[in-house]
């Protein structure tokens, strides 16, 4: 039986849904042997699942968050294929948990040590740096990275999302300097975030809410963002798109507002975006994985209709469909029915917290909730019970 789920948001990391739900498991079926594969979504724990997968070291660093405090973080540096290939986990920098619910404005944080992150691959000599991106607090359109990596001063890129609406010229003077040095290094996205930067369904939009923005500071953030975005497109040749022969605007590009607009900054620097989820699911082998086993059970903090379109759960299901294997979900919340489940090709879904009521209750004991809940699915799915 493989165990294979994601985090269950801030209150869990996938390793310890991971082990909860094996210990659950024991609980209800003993007889079953385990298999246990925590996955990423490309946010907080992406280093965690990939390092026992990635034939490399694992280098200590110490960057800035989102406030610009010193915080502990790794790289995982790899000589597989031949190319040496730097991972990088972005919400050790700018991660939502590294701060305090009073600190949460992303009119305030920058994305500075994510160019920290970026700079200490290159002086590693990664030919390849792949960052996974989720979980962030920012909404920068990644300027601070841009300015950490010498794009432009800190006074006008590191500040947060609002100080970017008093940008000018100058204020990115360094950027082409930037591209053309990292023009040899292979950039990679490795995200959910599909979204575009700007409009209706950008990241200040549709992101910034979360992260502690008012629907009158996500306007600001808005406008800033946009600032920057005709500076960057005023400043930058022209990039032709070789099927319409119009401007690509990346900008408008998916995933160009992952991590409050890190993916559009990581563009310009040439980087090209993968689904973290199946990034992750073949850098750990997962379908081999899978074969070995009669069931697969894996588990998300919330089981909505997002999740439905795109995550870790979805991606397990559908591998898990295309096997013949069955698929069981454990969550916290499911808002969603059992037609839309079965439709990701789920068998089987429970939620942790069943209504509102039980949503505190959940929450101040996960680890034991989630081993309780798990024991019961298994005396129902056990593929080995007598």
């Amino acid at each position: 039986m493989l165990i294979a789920p994601e985090a269950f948001g801030a209150t869990l990391g996938a390793t310890q849904a991971a082990q909860a739900m094996a210990r659950g498991w024991a609980d209800g079926a003993p007889h079953d042997v385990l298999d246990l594969q925590p996955l990423s979504d490309g946010g907080p724990g992406f280093l965690d699942v990939l390092a026992p997968h990635v034939a490399g070291e694992s280098i200590a660093l110490t960057v800035s968050d989102p406030l610009g405090r010193e915080v502990p973080a790794e790289m995982v540096l790899s000589e597989a294929h031949g190319t040496r290939t730097a991972y990088l986990e972005t919400s050790q920098a700018i991660g939502l948990h590294l701060l305090a619910a009073d600190e949460r404005d992303p009119a305030l944080t920058s994305s500075w040590g994510v160019g920290q992150l970026i700079s200490a691959a290159i002086a590693e000599g990664a030919q390849r740096v792949v960052l996974g991106l989720g979980g962030d607090a920012v909404n920068d359109a990644g300027a601070g990275a841009l300015s950490a990596l010498g794009a432009g001063p800190a006074e006008d890129l590191a500040r947060g999302g609002r100080a970017l609406a008093q940008a000018h010229a100058a204020s990115l003077s360094g950027l082409s300097g930037v591209i053309e040095r990292l023009a040899g290094v292979e950039l990679v996205i490795a995200t959910l975030h599909d979204g575009p930067l700007l409009g209706l369904q950008g990241t200040s939009a549709v992101d910034s809410p979360d992260k502690g923005a008012s629907p009158e500071t996500a306007q600001a953030l808005e406008a800033a963002v946009g600032h920057v975005v005709d500076l960057a497109q005023r400043m930058l040749p022209a990039r032709i798109d070789l099927l319409t022969g119009t401007r690509r605007r990346l900008d408008r590009a998916p995933g160009a507002g992952a991590a409050g607009g890190l993916g559009w900054a990581l563009m310009l620097l040439g980087a090209h975006r993968v689904d973290a989820v199946a990034e992750v699911l073949q850098l750990v082998a997962f379908a081999d994985r899978l074969r070995a086993h009669d069931l697969v059970l894996t588990g998300t903090g919330c089981l909505d209709w997002a999740a439905l379109r795109g995550s870790v759960v979805a991606g397990v299901a559908q591998q898990a469909l295309d096997l013949g294997v069955p698929s069981v979900a454990i969550s916290g919340e499911c808002p969603v029915g059992r037609r839309e489940l079965m439709s990701i090709g789920l068998s089987g879904s429970y939620a942790l917290a069943e209504s509102p009521d039980e949503v505190a209750a959940v929450v101040a004991d996960p680890v034991g909730h989630l081993r309780a809940r798990t024991a019961r699915v298994a005396r129902t799915w056990s593929p080995g019970r007598p």
